[in-house]
């Protein structure tokens, strides 16, 4: 591979680039990832916070590439070293089919259309010119796209894993930055200790056991970032207040009901609050709308009144937690009891796995968090599985689950009183800010 220029990068140092990178980068479908924080609103707590898809794509770019070399080194008669680029490519892109406000959009999409970014990435990849591009420099479109989520059924499960698993390229980065740019040292881990280790094992990576210590480090640092950052309180009370106003008026303005890449492209953070802010019709969605975002803009924002902490470990409470019907009706019931319209409560149900869970791993033991561990016992290779290995591990398994009650200054006294009647006596895992 020959590199044509090279891109500062506050993390990695110095990104070089190739020819084809650079074709992909000066398109408009890439720059739009400019325009797209990588936290949404965890600026107005974390004021540093202000990076991009942009430069977290690159970044996953450059350790993918990273990745790839290690295994290729290591493995010079399996691995093909002309695959390198292809690898590269698949990182840069993982996260091209973002929308505004990166997950906070994909909330949106998934109650309204039931899609995810990955599936706009598919019509972004094949209806723009980085197709052309793409296939110019004698890749395939369809491979590009299938190894960006981890899913090219033509590949080695390995090149796939290195974009989609439990300690893939977009973890390694995305800590990281995370971390650099919040300010919090929570996400500080031993990337290259990691991706050093990293070994084959049926075709699937694997850790070896000499590093499990830098691994460990991996889950906890993830696990942290979730408490400290992600789920903070205030990050959370943004996240709510952009994606219910873009819920409260998409019928409105059609956030949603894109239909070329065209239209997809011209969302961006500052076009979709532009959008919600000239919002013409007089009804009480859109005046919540523009109040929602107005708040947002000068950090006037939602309080959080209820909290509840929620540790579980049946993988189907991750995808019930969060369901808009379950929201709905606690909203409803909640703002009744406060005797207040329900749109002045926000309930938010986030939850994510404790440790990476990945679906392609669930038919194993230990379901989709199956983590492949290489040892050695009198001189012979062995396979040993994570939990197996590390208690400090095995006690983190399960879902991070919140439930959490919002509404405005003015009514927290009154939704306060109401969430302690619908949610019973606290226990010592109920938390109060008043």
């Amino acid at each position: 591979m020959e590199y044509v220029g090279e891109i500062r990068d506050p993390i990695h140092k110095y990104i070089h680039i190739t020819g084809v990178e650079r074709s992909i980068i000066d398109t408009a479908v890439f720059q739009r990832l400019r325009r797209i924080k990588q936290l949404a609103g965890a600026h107005l707590t974390y004021p540093g916070a202000v990076h991009t898809r942009f430069l977290h794509s690159l970044g996953v770019m450059f350790t993918a590439g990273k990745m790839f070399s290690h295994m290729a080194n290591y493995y010079p008669n399996k691995v093909n070293k002309d695959d390198l680029q292809l690898a590269r490519l698949a990182g840069m892109l993982h996260d091209i089919g973002h929308g505004p406000f990166s997950h906070t959009f994909e909330e949106v999409l998934s109650e309204r259309k039931g899609i995810t970014h990955e599936d706009v990435a598919k019509m972004l990849i094949k209806g723009t010119e980085l197709s052309d591009i793409i296939s110019r420099e004698g890749f395939s479109t369809d491979e590009v796209i299938g190894l960006s989520t981890g899913k090219c059924g033509v590949r080695e499960k390995w090149i796939n894993q290195i974009i989609s698993s439990h300690f893939d390229a977009d973890i390694l980065d995305y800590l990281i930055r995370d971390s650099f740019f919040t300010g919090v040292e929570y996400g500080l881990i031993d990337a290259e200790r990691i991706i050093d280790s990293m070994v084959l094992w049926d075709d699937s990576l694997a850790i070896d056991e000499a590093a499990l210590y830098a691994l460990e480090s991996l889950f906890i640092a993830r696990y942290m970032m979730f408490k400290a950052v992600y789920f903070h309180r205030t990050v959370r009370a943004a996240v709510i207040m952009l994606s219910r106003a873009m819920l409260l008026v998409d019928d409105m303005i059609g956030l949603t009901e894109f239909k070329t890449p065209e239209e997809y492209v011209s969302l961006d953070d500052y076009s979709v609050v532009e959008r919600i802010l000239s919002v013409e019709e007089d009804c009480e969605e859109a005046k919540l709308a523009k109040r929602l975002i107005s708040g947002y803009l000068k950090r006037s924002l939602l309080k959080s009144v209820f909290e509840i902490m929620i540790h579980h470990d049946d993988p189907l409470y991750h995808s019930l937690i969060s369901r808009p019907l379950l929201r709905g009706s606690l909203e409803n019931e909640i703002a009744e009891e406060a005797g207040l319209t329900p749109r002045m409560v926000f309930l938010d149900l986030p939850s994510v796995p404790s440790l990476p869970y990945h679906p392609d791993y669930s038919g194993g033991r230990h379901g989709g968090f199956e983590i492949k561990i290489v040892g050695r016992e009198d001189g012979e290779k062995k396979l040993k599985q994570l939990f197996e290995t590390s208690p400090i591990i095995q006690s983190l398994r399960g879902f991070i689950g919140l439930a959490r009650v919002y509404t405005f200054p003015e009514h927290r006294e009154k939704v306060f009183e109401a969430s302690k009647k619908i949610f019973g006596e606290r226990p010592y895992s109920f938390k109060v800010s008043l």
